[in-house]
């Protein structure tokens, strides 16, 4: 399988390294700054705050050159639009790991229905200058794995393909037949925590304060109870059912732990990520006035 990744933060270079290094034919696509030190360095990793540095030699590409089997897209949510229109001319299959709430309608509107998978990474970590600091793995990282489906939930030969490649490089990985009800799910409930970290100022700043957290637990329950599907996975369900106070304890834990530290929370401050929250937002105000209108 030949494979493009499409974008260079720190899920993308994760992603493209142990790929790599798993000896798949890869390539990485950057622009800009990031393009020159993928170039000059390679792909530059290091466990949390370990001094360790590993350079992973991955080949770059500033643009598609076409004659790819899959192209795995690894953007912010509004950064799609663009990327759709660099990707409609090209062939091959086209997975898209990131935040994504509006189906996939949208993007199959522009390179073709037939092309499009979804999916979403459960590698998360932080960029320190050129080098991506990311969570060394664990018991969560080995019991969750990378969801990725095809739009209309069915097991097909291709989704079977890209599965045990991703496997095969030690990437946890497996179809998920209900992939738009995951997405939707996981931003009904990041997107009012992540609105709640950036008002806060930080997640410990957020974990200090109950009240908010309590709000939080508020907000999340109201949009799960607006999805217009069940929760998936169904350990969402507890976020509807445990009582408020347990909550509240779990997600304060959760905001001063390292996978908290490392998942991006503390980056909402940034202007792309408030402007993927903003997109992400837009993207459940839609499916949510779609359901009341249906009712």
């Amino acid at each position: 399988m030949k494979l493009l990744v499409y974008g260079a933060g720190v899920t993308g270079s994760v992603f493209a390294a142990r790929m790599h290094e798993a000896g798949h034919d890869v390539s990485l696509l950057a622009r800009g700054e990031r393009l020159a030190v993928l170039r000059r360095h390679g792909v530059q990793l290091a466990e949390a705050d370990s001094p360790a540095v590993k350079r992973v030699p991955v080949p770059v590409v500033e643009q598609p050159d076409g004659g790819y089997d899959l192209t795995a897209v690894f953007v912010r949510t509004h950064q799609v639009d663009a990327v759709l229109e660099s990707l409609a001319d090209l062939e091959g299959d086209v997975l898209f790991l990131l935040n994504w709430a509006a189906g996939a309608e949208p993007l199959g509107e522009v390179i073709g229905h037939e092309r499009v998978l979804l999916g979403f990474p459960t590698t998360a970590g932080t960029m320190d200058d050129s080098v991506v600091r990311y969570r060394a793995t664990g018991l969560m990282t080995r019991l969750v794995p990378m969801p990725i489906g095809e739009p209309d939930g069915r097991t097909t030969p291709r989704l079977d393909r890209i599965v045990r490649t991703f496997r095969t490089a030690g990437i946890n990985t497996k179809a998920e037949p209900r992939m738009d009800a995951w997405l939707k799910t996981h931003a009904a409930f990041a997107v009012p925590l992540e609105q709640a970290v950036q008002a806060a100022g930080s997640p410990v700043a957020l974990a200090a304060d109950p009240a908010a957290i309590r709000d939080l637990v508020h907000l999340i329950r109201q949009h799960l109870a607006a999805l217009p599907t069940p929760p998936v996975p169904r350990g969402f369900v507890a976020l509807r059912t445990l009582p408020e106070g347990l909550l509240v304890a779990m997600l304060r834990r959760f905001l001063r732990s390292q996978t908290a530290a490392y998942s991006g929370l503390g980056m909402t401050s940034s202007a792309a990520s408030a402007a993927e929250l903003a997109r992400m937002a837009e993207q459940m105000r839609a499916y949510t006035k779609a359901t009341r209108s249906e009712a």
